[in-house]
């Protein structure tokens, strides 16, 4: 169970990950000690997934964002096996979603042109038999973050 201090530490580390554990025990008015085990604690429970660097996607030439929408007619276990291995080969697919209603996954694909999507599309098709894709194209990121909201961890009469 996540206590009030703990959703302070994961406000903090959300917004920069870097910021020392002293000074995220200042801010929260926690010692050093107590935080990092705090931390510690989020860790091994799997609250705290991994740190990371989150970077630019035009700097690193991949400034376009394609919704990719995939309805398939198969959905036996040998298929659903194969495809997530496929899937898992394109390092342009940095997001992959099963989902409810009409589509059945929704990728999120990262490439530099639509040159480049048209070749990732084709390897795609090639590599496993799909019913329908459908690409939409981001024209413009309005919202992106990776903080999740952290007023549903605390219990109801704590939030």
């Amino acid at each position: 169970m996540i206590d009030r201090m703990d959703r302070k530490i994961l406000e903090i580390l959300q917004r920069d990950a870097t910021v020392p554990v002293a000074e995220i025990g200042k801010q929260i008015g926690l010692s050093t000690t107590p935080c990092w085990r705090r931390i510690q604690k989020l860790e091994e429970s799997g609250v705290i997934q991994r740190r990371v660097a989150l970077l630019e996607p035009k700097k690193v030439n991949v400034g376009v964002t394609v919704f990719v929408s995939i309805t398939t007619s198969h959905h036996e276990q040998d298929w659903l096996e194969r495809f997530h291995e496929v899937v898992s080969e394109f390092p342009e697919i940095v997001e992959f979603y099963r989902m409810s209603g009409e589509v059945d996954y929704l990728l999120r694909v990262v490439v530099p042109d639509i040159e480049r999507y048209d070749t990732f599309y084709k390897k795609l098709i090639s590599r496993i038999d799909l019913t329908d894709v459908s690409s939409a194209f981001a024209m413009e990121q309005i919202k992106f973050t990776t903080a999740l909201p952290l007023n549903y961890a605390l219990p109801e009469e704590a939030a």
